[in-house]
């Protein structure tokens, strides 16, 4: 999940056109194996291990480079225990999100040092009997090597560099079971859902990819940040030329939901947002705003006319919320629409990953029925994934939005259970 989501907001949601979001639609597909007769990684339950190769440590500008190590040193990282924990629970693979960042600035030796890195992670994950997506993830909050500089568009300055490093994480996986490891090269691409250019971008990282690993997996994506309108843009047929496909799109919708109060949101509206209920029918209006006002009168560095202006678009967009009354038909109406996409190519529905949902812990402070929602949430995003016969991988292993307590290790109870999964010993 990307740092920068200005297009997740409400309108890209949808909940504007309440009555038509609660349609119910078909799913299914058919189709065969890739171009060669080799089928792509199976995958079913899968969760993503941010932020195990993110979290950098770059200097500021005018520097380009990170620190020694580039990674932050407190981050949560897992460990083999919690891996096989993991695996008991009933998750069979990894989504890992990657930097690109610190490999790209650093000097010959220091990234040949950090790609034996990623390869000892690699054989770890498999050695827990876990498979494995390896994600390239540009972080979308560093001043230089982020999303405008390496993937906004073919003639990004770092684009070119970009592609080769996809080769360099290509390399490293041919050394291990092709039918355990697969490579995702970009997360979330920036650009427009039917913009012409990213065709001919992914087609540059898939020969990158394929130059260095033939019978490596490859994971496919839509644009405009991977949401289901891009998977809907997206023709398979020419990425199918390169072995072994598989197919990924991401689910947060509605936004209302899985993002209130996130700090990195743009909209203004996130900041203050607190106790949205789910399904909507859970809560009213007024116990939200009532959790909305209370958050509001504790921050001390929003302007008092920004905030009042806050206030009043928090109003208009949560009434939308309530009158459009989303659930899980809400959910069922998206999925469908990938679902169909699928059947439209002849994929079958095991070959397209829902590779990130999820939602944040609603801030307990505020209002205390917040963790009942989530897990409501989760379930019935998880639920409807797997009627449709969708593998998913869950965001996320740590943090507030994670499934494991970054300090305890301990699993949440609520989410492992909305997530279909067991509580290992």
């Amino acid at each position: 999940m990307s740092p920068t989501l200005s297009r997740r907001s409400f309108l890209e949601a949808g909940l504007a056109a309440s009555g038509a979001l609660l349609l119910p639609g078909g799913a299914g597909a058919e189709g065969g194996q890739a171009k060669g007769g080799r089928a792509p990684i199976t995958l079913s339950r899968g969760v993503n291990a941010f932020p195990w190769f993110s979290l950098t440590r770059e200097y500021p500008a005018p520097r380009t480079d990170y620190g020694d190590p580039p990674f932050q040193t407190q981050r949560p990282v897992p460990t083999r225990r919690d891996l096989q924990r993991l695996r008991r629970a009933g998750l069979d693979f990894l989504r890992l999100p990657v930097d690109p960042g610190p490999f790209l600035a650093a000097a010959p030796k220091a990234r040949h040092a950090l790609l034996g890195t990623l390869s000892d992670a690699v054989a770890l994950v498999l050695d827990c009997d876990l498979k494995l997506v390896v994600n390239l993830q540009v972080n979308g909050a560093t001043h230089y090597w982020n999303q405008e500089r390496l993937v906004s568009g073919p003639d990004a300055p770092g684009f070119a560099d970009y592609v080769a490093f996809a080769g360099e994480v290509a390399r490293v996986l041919a050394g291990f079971d092709p039918a355990r490891v697969a490579l995702e090269p970009i997360n979330e691409p920036p650009l427009a859902c039917d913009a012409e250019a990213w065709p001919s971008m992914q087609q540059r990282l898939f020969e990158a990819a394929h130059g260095g690993a033939p019978d490596l997996t490859l994971v496919a994506t839509g644009a405009c940040g991977s949401m289901i309108r891009g998977l809907e843009a997206l023709d398979p047929a020419p990425l199918r030329a390169f072995g072994p496909v598989l197919f990924t799109f991401h689910f947060y919708e509605p936004y209302l939901f899985s993002h209130q109060g996130a700090p990195w949101m743009r909209e203004p509206v996130y900041r203050a947002l607190n106790g949205v209920p789910w399904p909507a029918r859970e809560g009213s209006l007024e116990q939200t705003l009532q959790a909305v006002r209370r958050r509001m009168a504790e921050d001390r560095e929003r302007p008092e006319a920004e905030a009042d202006a806050a206030y009043v678009e928090t109003v208009r967009v949560l009434q939308q919320y309530f009158d459009a009354d989303p659930g899980r038909p809400f959910i069922d109406h998206y999925l469908d629409q990938a679902a169909d996409w699928a059947r439209r190519h002849a994929i079958p529905p095991g070959q397209v990953l829902m590779g990130e949902f999820g939602a944040l812990r609603t801030d307990a402070r505020y209002i205390a029925a917040g963790a009942p929602d989530r897990a409501r949430y989760i379930r019935d995003v998880r639920e409807s994934a797997e009627a449709r016969g969708f593998p998913w991988a869950f965001w996320n292993l740590f943090d507030g939005m994670g499934v494991m307590d970054d300090t305890t290790r301990a699993l949440d109870p609520a989410i492992t259970t909305a997530l279909g999964l067991r509580l290992p010993d």
